[in-house]
């Protein structure tokens, strides 16, 4: 999986982090590192544009929530952790929608995803960048 990081203008910058390939066990931590990384160079609210990722497991979702829940200001949980890394997406699902990560245009299979997963609940998802960038 490749990573293409830019900054987009909408009533404030936004991150826009877009990943190339499926996301799975052989590379979510990546991306949770590099929004890690970036969210530590100071960027606060981030959008991740998924259309180009065809596949998305159920690690993927886990990276994720990870992502969430340290823009929350929250140590999260060991995303290697397992089943305690799933139990934990559960008690943060209730939280509501996300403020500072939302996700853009997920191809059909990782949307049928997110939906059987309740991140539809979690997430805010946008078809258009506009709309999205205009959200935060």
């Amino acid at each position: 999986m490749e990573l293409t990081v830019s900054t987009q203008q909408g009533k404030l910058p936004v991150t826009v982090v877009q990943p190339h390939g499926d996301v799975d066990a052989s590379n979510y931590t990546e991306l949770v590192d590099k929004i890690e990384e970036l969210h530590k160079d100071g960027a606060k609210d981030f959008l991740i544009d998924l259309s180009d990722v065809p596949f998305m497991s159920s690690a993927g979702l886990v990276a994720l929530h990870s992502i969430a829940v340290m823009l929350s200001g929250e140590k999260p949980i060991d995303p290697k952790s397992g089943f305690g890394a799933t139990k934990a997406m559960d008690r943060t699902r209730q939280r509501g929608m996300q403020k500072h990560i939302k996700l853009l245009d997920p191809q059909q299979y990782v949307a049928e995803t997110f939906d059987k997963a309740g991140f539809t609940q979690f997430f805010e998802i946008f078809t258009d960048l506009q709309k999205a960038l205009a959200s935060f």
